[in-house]
């Protein structure tokens, strides 16, 4: 899928910390890391060949994960580039994926299309998906930003990530961030945004003209993905269902959820069973959901069950590019035809990096109809101990990290207290803490 679609459709869009935590053993070996990354993150970062960054040089566990002050700084090098100092970034499922090996194959024929058959060429990887940070240079033709302006961006995965103290994109990745956001705010937001777009616009053809009173199922609504669709779709005037266990039910109802259903209380799919039918269904959990889920939508009335959970890179990862893009392909062909037959469309979602669509969401943001929801932050020399985090699984939002200095922001985080009492003081709270109008 194209972010050319999803521009298109986010174009109607309504316009309107750190924790402080013990380095482990290992961390600490490698030297006094905060008084380093001190050292160097500056602002005359765009004049060095170097730069601090946390890199893999090698596919793993945690282990993997090194500092070093010797990464390959990035410069403009084409007249649509921007290079950006990161002020914060986050972590996502898909670096705990991409660190152990996902998709490498693909990712890396996509970096240098000559290293086909080639192994270990792709390294040292810098991961990271989402960026906030500062203008510092760009290309010539570039044409909406300037040294100096306050950015966000969704980095494609192929390209160096955020976890470093710059990153080098080009112009239609990039987006002014939210005003009303500090940059540690604004940095739980572009990764999800982008795959939350591209699933419920693309695949699912949702946009703000057509959703009022449809009826979405998001399955494991409580992660970050879940959470930014469950604002999005209720600022488009959807009626939102979403599965997630009992202790996360006040932070998805305090973001707007209509109904809730806990899938640690017993079988989830009799108690959705007992609900009206979907015209959306969701999926961002895989595995036996989708054996259930597709029986929840209204039959012979365009409905559409989109899992965010694909074999695709997998195949690919495990045949090789092309068996595995063609075993993938019949796949998702039978699944489609199949379910075509029962009066239903089964599609595959899939993360799309557009800075066009992260201008809407940002006005959204502005305008107080999304808020971010931010559950821990650590500092850039705690990026193993964030890993660490976002690998239990079972997230409330995002986990940022912090890689220049900047006030404290009132974004809004799980620890202080955004999932007790009740639904209406957790919206309520959630809102007062971002500073914005409800």
């Amino acid at each position: 899928m194209g972010s050319v679609k999803v521009t298109a459709c986010c174009r109607q869009l309504f316009l309107p910390h750190a924790r402080a935590l013990a380095l482990t053993t290992k961390m600490a070996s490698s030297g006094n890391i905060i008084c380093s990354l001190r050292r160097n993150l500056s602002s005359s970062s765009r004049l060095r060949s170097s730069m601090p960054a946390w890199v893999i040089d090698e596919y793993g566990n945690n282990g993997v994960l090194r500092f070093t002050e010797d990464a390959t700084a990035p410069s403009v090098n084409s007249a649509s580039e921007v290079l950006i100092q990161v002020h914060a970034a986050s972590l996502n499922p898909l670096d705990i994926s991409m660190r152990r090996g996902y998709g490498s194959n693909l990712l890396k024929l996509r970096r240098d299309p000559v290293s086909l058959g080639q192994n270990g060429g792709e390294f040292p990887i810098i991961l990271g998906r989402d960026v906030s940070g500062m203008v510092l240079d760009c290309g010539s033709g570039v044409t909406h930003f300037k040294p100096g302006d306050e950015v966000w961006a969704a980095i494609p995965p192929w390209k160096q990530g955020s976890l470093a103290e710059m990153v080098n994109l080009t112009e239609y990745e990039v987006s002014h961030k939210p005003r009303s956001l500090s940059h540690r705010e604004a940095a739980s937001i572009p990764y999800v945004a982008a795959t939350a777009l591209s699933a419920l616009v693309n695949a699912g053809g949702l946009c703000r003209n057509n959703c009022t009173n449809k009826r979405v199922l998001i399955t494991g609504g409580s992660g970050g993905v879940g959470t930014f669709s469950i604002q999005l779709l209720k600022a488009w005037g959807a009626h939102v269902t979403v599965t997630c266990s009992h202790n996360a039910e006040g932070l998805v109802r305090g973001l707007g959820a209509d109904e809730v259903v806990d899938y640690t209380a017993g079988d989830v799919a009799t108690e959705l069973g007992l609900l009206e039918k979907f015209d959306v269904i969701l999926d961002n959990v895989g595995g036996d959901s989708e054996q259930w889920a597709l029986g929840l939508l209204k039959s012979w009335s365009g409905a559409k069950y989109v899992t965010l959970v694909t074999p695709f890179l997998l195949n690919i990862d495990s045949m090789g590019l092309l068996e595995g893009a063609v075993h993938s392909g019949l796949n998702l062909h039978q699944k489609a035809i199949t379910n075509m037959c029962n009066g239903v469309f089964y599609r595959w979602g899939f993360y799309a990096p557009d800075g066009p669509a992260l201008d809407e969401v940002s006005q959204l943001v502005d305008a107080g109809k999304i808020l971010p929801v931010v559950e821990d932050t650590f500092l850039f020399s705690q990026v193993p101990l964030a890993f660490q985090k976002v690998e239990r699984g079972h997230a409330r939002g995002k986990t940022v990290v912090t890689v220049a200095q900047e006030e404290e922001g009132t974004g809004v985080t799980e620890e202080e207290g955004v999932t007790s009492d009740t639904p209406e003081q957790v919206r309520e709270e959630v809102r007062s803490r971002s500073g914005l109008a409800v």
